[in-house]
């Protein structure tokens, strides 16, 4: 006979009891996210390098923009943002152990999880952006949950080293030039039927979602390890290696991000091979990028600490990092409503810039909002929804 869950597992963890650091980390994330994705809705205009138009299609504004996502940004959110599932799926992990449970039952959990998390992903994805993320974390969660719950860390070192090497050699793709037959950006939010553009966003979100795991299953697996060390548990203690991860990490993903962040704007025409190998080491070094981010929110905690706690915009990212899968889908809900063709069509219309600012002025609303749940203490509608799917109605 199989083991079954513990007839209790743990209660969601009280708001109140939450590990700050990462909470911190995932409410600042959310406006890299915003940033990475609103320029993926822009269509009819000529396509240039990672999902951004040509160089010769923007204006000023719109290249330096560009210039300094695709250094600090683009390759580098979704990066942080594994390390941070990773980070947390081991933190779920621990407290059901805690709890009595035993590591085949804490796999299950996880596989639940997944599943709950991959149905979240299509509807989103559907209905909203096919470059949905969710999905991709509910595939990584069932394929792995083996490992993940795994009591040694000896397979989440295999997987971190090589999802790292797998996700450069997939990062070349995203710098092929585009072909000259392919005259403008052309996807699903350029369908300007309703019924076209939600069939297109299934067909997008897939094979998205089926390969999405190849390029960040090493940062879910680097987050599991730093979450076995409790580097972001107690930052205060590992403050010299978060220091050493956090400089490091961001100065790497700012130098590995110039060759093609210069080429994108087309301040730099290399040949088609050196463009290649710029996406490569674009690619790598967002994986340092991802854990300096994450590395700088355990500092800033434990900065915050010494002072007594942190101040009021810590406090209102720790709020958005505690509802952050609601917030990861509100901002797809604003997106859909004013860019896509089928919408308002606002995407035809923006440049990067401007799509740019419409991504900060969403984050501060989805902000403000999180602000509002946490002065009532309710949690975000997603992570209730999540909870339940896992769970079941009893909890």
């Amino acid at each position: 006979m199989h083991p079954t869950l513990p007839s209790a597992p743990p209660r969601a963890t009280a708001l109140s009891e939450r590990v700050p650091a990462p909470d911190l980390a995932r409410g600042a994330l959310l406006l890299f996210i915003c940033l990475a994705n609103v320029h993926v809705h822009l269509h009819a205009r000529p396509a240039g390098l990672v999902g951004y138009p040509t160089a010769g299609s923007m204006s000023t504004w719109d290249r330096v923009v560009t210039f300094l996502q695709v250094t600090l940004v683009d390759a580098r959110s979704f990066p942080m943002f594994s390390v941070l599932v990773g980070y947390g799926t081991w933190q779920l992990v621990r407290r059901h152990l805690d709890a009595g449970a035993q590591h085949d039952q804490a796999r299950r959990l996880l596989r639940r999880r997944g599943w709950a998390l991959l149905l979240i992903g299509a509807l989103h994805g559907v209905l909203l952006f096919s470059g949905d993320i969710a999905g991709t974390y509910g595939v990584l969660l069932v394929l792995l949950a083996g490992t993940l719950a795994a009591p040694r860390t000896r397979g989440l070192v295999v997987l971190a080293v090589t999802g790292t090497v797998l996700a450069g050699a997939l990062g070349a793709l995203a710098a092929v030039p585009v072909p000259d037959d392919v005259q403008e950006l052309a996807d699903s939010s350029s369908r300007e039927s309703v019924a076209g553009a939600l069939l297109l966003r299934l067909a997008e979100w897939v094979p998205g979602t089926l390969t999405g795991p190849l390029v960040v299953f090493g940062a879910v697996a680097i987050g599991a390890i730093a979450a076995r060390r409790g580097l972001l548990d107690d930052p205060a203690r590992h403050r010299r290696t978060l220091l050493v991860a956090g400089a490091g990490g961001v100065a790497l993903a700012a130098l590995g991000g110039l060759p093609l962040a210069l080429v994108t704007v087309g301040a730099w025409e290399p040949g088609s091979t050196t463009v290649v190998l710029a996406g490569v080491v674009h690619t790598v070094t967002g994986y340092a990028g991802g854990v300096g981010y994450a590395a700088l929110a355990g500092l800033v905690v434990a900065a915050a600490s010494r002072r007594g706690g942190p101040g009021a915009p810590g406090r209102a990212l720790i709020a958005l990092g505690r509802r952050s899968l609601s917030g990861y889908l509100a901002h797809s809900v604003v997106f859909a409503a004013l860019l896509p063709a089928s919408t308002l069509g606002l995407g035809a219309e923006l440049g990067v810039a401007q799509a740019s600012a419409l991504a900060v002025g969403t984050w501060v609303l989805i902000l403000l909002g999180a602000l509002a749940l946490e002065r009532t203490g309710g949690r975000g509608p997603a992570e209730v929804l999540l909870r339940r799917l896992t769970y079941g109605r009893r909890r």
